[in-house]
């Protein structure tokens, strides 16, 4: 059996120190190897360029130790334990990698432990040890095997697989308890703050409770863990089995005097929402591809569209059905999705089973290009699950629902996928055949403009159906990201996305077609004067507007430190925002039917 041992061995270098016990090793010299990656996040980030020291021992004894490639290591055959001692780098401030200084400790497996080959279905030990000097606590939802629930001292799991998925924090946090259908929840906030934790421990009842009893009682772990690092601007998060590490900014957070659910505090809660939900769809109920996970290289599926874009569906939709957010709050929030999925010309040229294949590629490595090329899996396959969720619902005449697919989803692969071993995957073509045998009708139509094509999502007829009224308009600027309004302005767009920069205006993205890119300019580019006079973030698109369409006029602009001159065609804004509100001419019926949808 495999025994980590860990310590936060050095907090001002940032080092994490580390043995490895192997009892058992292979008798032709013994490897070890450490993942390329981290599940939930589809990108090959070499942890093994973090592990800087490493050496082999067996009676007290030096081994030989051999690296093989980039992210294993060979030990010489030895007859009795091998002990492999190695030192982590930390200093990776996301939910990702681990992290360590005199203020607090954090690491997932993927960055720490090295998987014993030959031994990765074996149950293992993990000794998390305190640091010199300081009084630390430690927050994980690994099962405790000797050790005191937040306390250092012996835990276990059943597999490697089970080791990386339960990530640890460590320091002086604060943390409140409550249980969920029975079962307990831990919330862990690292970092300065002054949250009212008694608001957050009741609001993200609300979340948990609703999600177990979508799914169906009891809830697939014995306790389970949210765990918050805050910062000035921090946003993210990454699921496991049983927690869930997050990112989240210090403004966002909900204070004591404040009632009302503030912008900030509301994106929190979709992002606990969003990451809890995860629990069954993606941990439990998971492509074939990943079932199990190959950490060496990456895995492709071209099914992430439902189990990242359902789960975007669902994390606000949680939201509304627990009274969290208002009936509009939650159009106001699918309207900036639609916005957002709208503003982008890579919707029309890749499609949503695209998306989900090239993850590893484009999504997770975007460039200046990228709003031209691509779509996200995220965002679209929100509102693929909207309108499959509304489709459902208007051919079983409400009897049927997105929920009764994802319950059938998990009775048949998510329930049993740990307690039995090798547990079965979705295949491919599965999941679109379960979905058309719940709601009793063939929905490859559906399926086939939704995933494999980049034709239009049929969204604003579908929400008319539940009288949701819908609204397409124009909008100048683009930091309007959706909502309805009432007077529709018209405006011109330079067709480019942009940040403010000294001295004037930073083109981050030139879309296609839009009148920055037919007139030579590129991301990078910092324009500063139009027709002669000075332009900023802030007066930029008064300056486009005071021109007719159509009209020309100069523009001059740094490329690195290269003045150029470029003539622009002013060209008028494209209806790229979105408005929702309930539609105020619905009648009885398709009341009932919004009413069905939204309380769920």
């Amino acid at each position: 059996m495999p025994h980590y041992r860990i310590k936060p061995a050095d907090l001002k270098a940032h080092y994490f120190d580390v043995t490895l016990s192997i009892d058992k090793p292979d008798a032709n010299g013994q490897t070890v190897w450490l993942p390329v990656w981290i599940p939930g996040s589809y990108l090959v980030r070499e942890f093994a360029r973090n592990l800087i020291e490493i050496s082999a021992s067996c009676k007290g004894k030096p081994v030989a130790l051999t690296k093989l490639d980039k992210h294993s290591w060979q030990a010489e055959p030895v007859k009795g334990k091998l002990e492999i001692s190695y030192r982590v780098y930390a200093w990776d401030l996301s939910v990702r990698g681990a992290y360590l200084d005199e203020s607090r400790g954090f690491f997932n497996g993927t960055s720490t432990f090295l998987a014993v080959k030959g031994q990765e279905h074996q149950p293992c030990t993990v000794e998390l040890l305190a640091p010199a000097g300081v009084q630390w606590h430690v927050a994980t939802s690994l099962p405790v095997d000797g050790a005191r629930a937040g306390e250092f001292g012996l835990y276990k799991a059943g597999d490697y697989d089970e080791l990386i998925d339960h990530p640890v924090e460590m320091g002086n946090f604060s943390d409140i308890r409550f249980k969920a259908c029975g079962v307990p929840h831990e919330v862990v906030i690292a970092g300065r703050h002054r949250t009212d934790m008694k608001r957050l421990k009741r609001d993200l009842k609300k979340i948990c409770e609703y999600q177990i009893k979508l799914f169906g009682e009891p809830a697939p772990f014995e306790r389970y863990v949210f765990m918050s690092m805050v910062t000035g601007d921090g946003y993210g998060g990454l699921e496991h089995r049983a927690s869930t590490a997050l990112m989240v900014s210090r403004d966002d957070l909900p204070l004591a005097h404040e009632t009302a659910v503030k912008a900030g505090y509301r994106q929190y809660l979709g992002l606990c929402s969003h990451e809890y939900f995860h629990t069954w769809n993606v941990k439990r109920i998971k492509p074939a591809a990943y079932a199990p996970y190959d950490l060496y290289s990456e895995n492709y599926t071209r099914l992430l569209w439902a189990f990242e874009g359902i789960t975007s569906y669902y994390d606000d939709l949680t939201l509304v059905r627990t009274g969290l957010i208002t009936e509009q709050e939650y159009f106001d929030l699918l309207a900036q999705t639609l916005t957002g999925v709208e503003r982008g010309a890579g919707r029309k040229r890749q499609n949503l089973e695209e998306a989900s294949l090239d993850a590893w590629v484009k999504y997770y490595r975007q460039d200046e290009n990228s709003p031209n090329v691509i779509v996200s899996y995220y965002t679209k396959g929100a509102l693929a699950a909207l309108c499959l969720d509304l489709t459902i619902r208007q051919h079983s005449k409400g009897k049927k629902s997105l929920d009764d697919v994802m319950r059938a989803l998990w009775q048949r692969f998510g329930k049993d996928f740990y307690s039995n071993k090798g547990g079965k995957g979705v295949g491919e073509a599965e999941w679109e055949q379960i979905a058309s045998e719940v709601a009793g009708v063939d929905l490859k139509a559906f399926f086939d403009l939704a995933l494999r094509s980049t034709e239009a999502l049929p969204v604003a007829s579908l929400l008319a159906q539940v009288g949701v009224a819908t609204q397409l308009r124009v909008t100048a600027g683009g930091t309007d990201k959706g909502g309805w309004k009432d007077i529709t302005a018209p405006g011109n767009s330079i067709g480019a996305r942009l940040t403010g920069e000294a001295g004037g205006v930073k083109l981050t993205h030139v879309l296609d077609g839009g009148a920055a890119q037919q007139a030579g300019l590129a991301a990078g580019d910092v324009l500063i004067a139009l027709n002669g006079l000075r332009i900023t973030a802030g007066n930029l698109d008064t300056a486009l507007g005071s021109y007719v369409a159509g009209t020309e006029v100069e523009i001059h602009a740094f490329r690195r430190d290269e003045l150029h001159v470029r003539q622009l065609t002013v060209q008028v804004a494209g209806q790229d925002t979105w408005g929702l509100r309930a539609a105020q001419d619905a009648d009885a019926a398709a009341i009932a039917a919004r009413k069905a949808w939204l309380e769920g």
